[in-house]
C-alpha cells in the first residue's frame, strides 16, 4: 500500500532536518525570549557561514573517501598572510587576498600530491601539515594583526537585506557546488572513487589526479573562509580556525557522508553545519561552560561516527542478503 506522506528514516539528510526542527521547537519553548528571534537567527547564520564553506570542501573529500585535518590551519594561514602583506608591506588588498588564496591552494596541492602520488596516509599527511601551516600562521600573525584597509573590511562586514556578507558567500558556494556535484561528470567521479577506488581505476578514471584536485578545492574553500573570517573580525589571528576540522568533519558525517566514502550531498554538509551552529547557540544561551562545549562536541562526533558505522554495516548486510537471494532464484530457475 502506497504511503504518500511516509518519511524515509534511512535518509540521513531527512532525519537530520527533522532533528533540527525538533531541536528548534524545544529550544524555542525553553528560551522563548532569546532563541526564536530574528537577531539570534541572523547570528546563527553568520556563525555557521565559515564552517559551512569549509564543510563543502570536506564533503567532496569524504565522498571520495578522503579527509583533511589541516583545513583549520589553512583558515589561519590565508587570513594571516593577507593581513601580514597589507599591514607590514602596504600591499593592495586584492593582491593580498590573492596571495592568501594562492598559499591555501598550494597547501592543498602538496597534500594531494603526497597522498595520491607518494601513497602517504591522509591522516598522517594532513595532521603533519596542520602543524606546519599553524606554525607559519603564528609567525605571520603573531599576537594578531589589525588596522586593515576599509576595502578589505567591507568584504566581510557589509550587509545585504540585514545579512552580513559571509552568509551570502556561503549561499553562493553551496549553490555552485551543489550544482557541480549533482550535474557534472567531473564531480560525480568522486562517488565512484569513494565507492570502489580499484573499480574506478579500472574504468579509466585518473584517480590520483582527482584526489589532488579534491584537496586543492578543499584547501581553496578553507582559504576563502579564512579571508572572510579575517575581514569580518577586522583582525588576522593565529588561533583562527582552531578546532574547525573537528566541527566540520562532525557536521559532514551528520549530513550524510561516510568515512568509507561514496556517500553524501552538499546540502547535507550545510544541514550538518547548521545543526552544530544551533547546538553551539543553545549551549551559549544556556550558559554552559566553554570546557563542556568541547566535551559535548566530541560526544556528538562519536555518536555521528557510530551512526555512520551502523549504516555501513546495515548496507553491507542488506547487499549480502540480496546477493544470496538472487543466487537462490537463479538456481531455482535452472532447476
Amino acid at each position: 500500500m502506497n504511503q504518500p506522506f511516509s518519511i524515509n528514516w534511512q535518509n540521513r539528510v531527512v532525519t537530520l532536518g527533522l532533528t533540527i526542527g525538533l531541536l528548534c521547537i524545544i529550544t524555542s519553548g525553553v528560551y522563548p525570549a532569546t532563541f526564536p528571534t530574528v537577531g539570534n537567527a541572523s547570528q546563527i547564520l553568520l556563525n555557521l557561514s565559515i564552517d559551512a564553506i569549509v564543510a563543502v570542501g570536506m564533503m567532496i573529500l569524504l565522498i571520495g573517501g578522503m579527509f583533511d585535518l589541516s583545513v583549520g590551519s589553512v583558515v589561519a594561514l590565508s587570513g594571516g598572510l593577507s593581513g601580514y602583506l597589507m599591514y607590514y608591506h602596504d600591499t593592495n588588498f586584492l593582491v593580498a587576498i590573492g596571495a592568501g588564496l594562492l598559499a591555501a591552494l598550494l597547501v592543498g596541492y602538496v597534500n594531494g600530491l603526497l597522498i595520491a602520488r607518494a601513497g602517504i596516509n591522509p591522516m598522517i599527511q594532513t595532521l603533519a601539515m596542520m602543524g606546519i601551516v599553524r606554525g607559519f600562521a603564528l609567525m605571520l600573525s603573531g599576537a594578531g594583526i589589525q588596522n586593515f584597509p576599509y576595502e578589505f573590511i567591507y568584504i566581510g562586514q557589509s550587509k545585504l537585506f540585514k545579512l552580513q556578507a559571509p552568509v551570502w558567500w556561503m549561499l553562493a558556494v553551496l549553490l555552485i557546488f551543489a550544482f557541480l556535484v549533482n550535474r557534472t561528470v567531473f564531480f560525480r567521479r568522486y562517488y565512484y572513487i569513494g565507492g570502489n577506488e580499484k573499480a574506478a581505476r579500472l574504468s579509466g578514471i585518473d584517480v590520483d589526479r582527482m584526489k589532488i584536485w579534491a584537496f586543492v578545492i578543499s584547501a581553496g574553500l578553507a582559504g576563502l573562509a579564512g579571508i572572510l573570517l579575517s575581514s569580518r573580525l577586522g583582525a588576522a589571528l593565529s588561533t583562527s580556525g582552531r578546532g574547525l576540522e573537528l566541527r566540520v568533519i562532525t557536521a559532514v558525517i551528520l549530513g550524510g557522508a561516510s568515512l568509507s566514502g561514496g556517500q553524501g550531498r552538499i546540502w547535507g554538509a550545510f544541514l550538518g553545519a547548521l545543526f552544530m551552529a544551533i547546538v553551539n547557540n543553545v549551549l551559549i544561551i544556556s550558559r554552559v561552560s566553554g570546557y563542556w562545549q568541547e566535551v559535548i562536541l566530541g560526544l556528538i562526533l562519536i555518536v555521528a561516527v557510530g551512526v555512520d558505522q551502523w549504516f555501513v554495516r546495515r548496507s553491507e548486510r542488506v547487499l549480502s542478503q540480496r546477493v544470496v537471494k538472487t543466487s537462490l532464484n537463479a538456481e531455482n530457475t535452472e532447476i
